[in-house]
């Protein structure tokens, strides 16, 4: 059954008449070309897919478009146009934190979430706030610490 779904995107208001049982990530992707949103594992465990909806973290490869009917939905493309998320990702490549770049997204997603709820964040929260996200290249380290830089930087804008 096909039906049309509205949402925000990135703070703009969309629409897309597809399957509602159609995942979210493909859509995306697919529909909206919207490529930092990655597929790796597919199963909701590496959160290389994350995106935040309404403000909160979810992964796409798990979610059916027709659950996010009238929801916001903000993209690795929509957060770096904000000052948050140009402070974030700048913090991440000052920090070597970037190596391939494939968890990046999701790890910029992640600790916007984590920010927004925690904006001087502990080590400890930091490690919780990231634990669904997986990394393959830098390793934690470099993460955590790009993360308090983020904070530390951004003081004033979570």
């Amino acid at each position: 059954m096909i039906t049309e779904i509205r949402f925000f995107l990135n703070n703009r208001e969309v629409s897309i008449t597809t399957d509602p049982l159609k995942r979210l990530l493909d859509v995306l992707r697919d529909d909206f070309h919207l490529f930092g949103t990655k597929e790796a594992c597919g199963e909701g465990e590496c959160g290389a897919c994350s995106v935040l909806k309404d403000d909160k973290i979810i992964t796409t490869c798990m979610v059916p478009v027709g659950a996010i009917q009238g929801a916001s939905i903000m993209t690795i493309e929509g957060l770096r146009e904000s000052e948050r998320g140009r402070t974030i990702i700048e913090a991440f490549a000052d920090g070597g934190a970037v190596q391939c770049g494939f968890c990046i997204p999701g790890m910029v997603i992640a600790a916007e979430s984590l920010l927004a709820e925690h904006p001087h964040p502990t080590d400890e929260q930091i490690r919780l706030g990231i634990a669904g996200n997986l990394c393959r290249c830098t390793g934690y380290d470099l993460i955590v610490d790009s993360i308090r830089l983020a904070s530390e930087r951004g003081d004033g804008l979570w």
